[in-house]
């Protein structure tokens, strides 16, 4: 149990207020979709997708879906070209995602596009969700609302059993109609891909934009898919008390440096950091980066796992 009262939200009027009120704010709701519930946050705040990794436990440092209640506020978001606007068309509202250029000046917090120049968007068709969406006037990130490593819920009931205490509030949308994962598309200049199989098939995008293009690199622009894109293409000493002369400092807590994840040593700010302070030492002149040592202890976990990749 965390130390938050988790509201129970009828789906009425006053429940999509009160969840449209709370999300604004930078709090966490659990919202329905016509797939899975979702654990919504501002997803331009920072500090708002630290409050996701928070509770659900562990973060995947993947990409998170970035909802919106039309395709105009997509497109303040992303670049659209014409497939874009066409899919949009076809298939928005409802469960196809897809993976577009970001839009220069978008605002959305770097963790939530895991540091890449992409941005993964959704135009849901829930009602519940579509009005929370309307009310709130922010986009929203939301990956599953769940414990990391448990099942994905379908029900306020599945929400409450792992994330009870831990969320601001659950908006009860009753069971979820599909119960799997949004399609997942990524165009890019010349192709597209499929990345994440879901409710709408290959084969209808394919009578659409004809057939995918199929790049070995690219398979880590969506949640649930393994990313090799941690390395600053520098070398990477870990566990260090300072940096040497030639080396960016990436402190955290009481070991200072030229980017700190978290100087109050709190591992959700670190993790919603990551991103931030490796492009930093990507962009820096010194040759070679320096990590202070983070705890092995919960979310440290995660977040060592990905620096070893960096280091590797």
């Amino acid at each position: 149990m965390g130390d938050k009262h988790t509201e129970m939200l009828g789906a009425d009027e006053a429940g999509v207020a009160r969840a449209a009120e709370l999300a604004r704010a930078g709090g966490l709701v659990a919202l329905p979709t016509e797939t899975v519930y979702g654990l919504a946050a501002r997803a331009d705040r920072a500090e708002a997708v630290a409050a996701i990794y928070r509770a659900k436990g562990r973060p995947d440092f993947n990409p998170l879906i970035v909802h919106v209640p039309d395709p105009a506020a997509a497109e303040t978001l992303a670049e659209f070209d014409d497939r874009a606007r066409m899919l949009a068309g076809r298939f928005w509202p409802g469960p196809l995602t897809m993976v577009l250029p970001l839009r220069d000046g978008a605002g959305i917090a770097p963790a939530v596009t895991a540091g890449l120049p992409t941005i993964a968007l959704r135009c849901p068709a829930h009602p519940l969700m579509r009005a929370v969406l309307e009310q709130a006037g922010v986009p929203l990130a939301a990956p599953s609302a769940n414990r990391s490593g448990s099942v994905s819920p379908t029900t306020a009931d599945h929400v409450l059993a792992t994330l009870d205490g831990r969320i601001d509030a659950v908006l009860d949308g009753g069971p979820c109609t599909q119960g799997l994962e949004s399609t997942i598309v990524a165009l890019r200049e010349g192709g597209w891909q499929l990345l994440r199989a879901g409710p709408i098939e290959e084969r209808e995008l394919i009578a659409l934009l004809a057939a995918p293009t199929e790049v070995a690199s690219a398979r880590i622009e969506a949640p649930g898919q393994l990313a090799q894109h941690y390395s600053p293409g520098k070398p990477v000493r870990l566990d260090a008390n300072r940096a040497e002369a030639d080396e960016f400092m990436i402190g955290f807590g009481g070991t200072g440096g030229d980017c700190n994840l978290s100087p109050g040593g709190d591992l959700a700010e670190a993790a919603a950091r990551l991103y931030v302070c490796l492009h930093a030492a990507a962009a820096a002149p010194q040759p070679r980066v320096a990590v202070a040592a983070i705890p092995e202890e919960g979310l440290g976990a995660a977040i060592n796992d990905r620096l070893r990749r960096a280091a590797a």
